[in-house]
């Protein structure tokens, strides 16, 4: 067995599909309406025509999917354009920091209130540990 990917649900497929394209700059590998894949291998879903699928029925809520208990991580090779690029258009927990652990990382919040990390590359090695 292979873990391939989260797929978090969204409200609005057209939104989050034009933020993640336009704002966070992904490139769509495949759109069937209520699915999109990005080249990354990152993927998000209509939670409605989801929640159908997974459950056999809609719920209904409106509160936001997101609920800060899970956190999207990307890599970029310059962390700084990213933040330059994504920050005038998400809500931002917080600036480009370096982390205890070295790298530089920076956290924003998607139009569904997903938690989402942008850092830098980090050479992990054999050890598994950044270098």
């Amino acid at each position: 067995m292979r873990f391939v990917n989260p797929i978090p649900f969204v409200r609005d497929i057209d939104r989050s599909r034009e933020f993640y394209e336009k704002i966070v700059g992904l490139t769509v590998r495949e759109d069937l309406g209520n699915f999109v894949l990005f080249e990354s291998g990152f993927a998000i879903h209509e939670g409605r025509s989801l929640e159908r699928t997974v459950w056999r029925q809609e719920f209904s809520s409106t509160e936001p999917y997101g609920r800060r208990n899970l956190l999207l991580y990307f890599e970029h090779e310059d962390v700084d354009a990213a933040f330059l690029r994504i920050a005038p258009h998400a809500e931002m927990v917080h600036p480009v920091e370096r982390q205890e652990w070295g790298q530089r990382v920076f956290r924003f919040y998607d139009p569904d209130g997903h938690a989402v990390e942008v850092g830098e590359p980090q050479d992990l090695g054999a050890s598994g540990k950044a270098k």
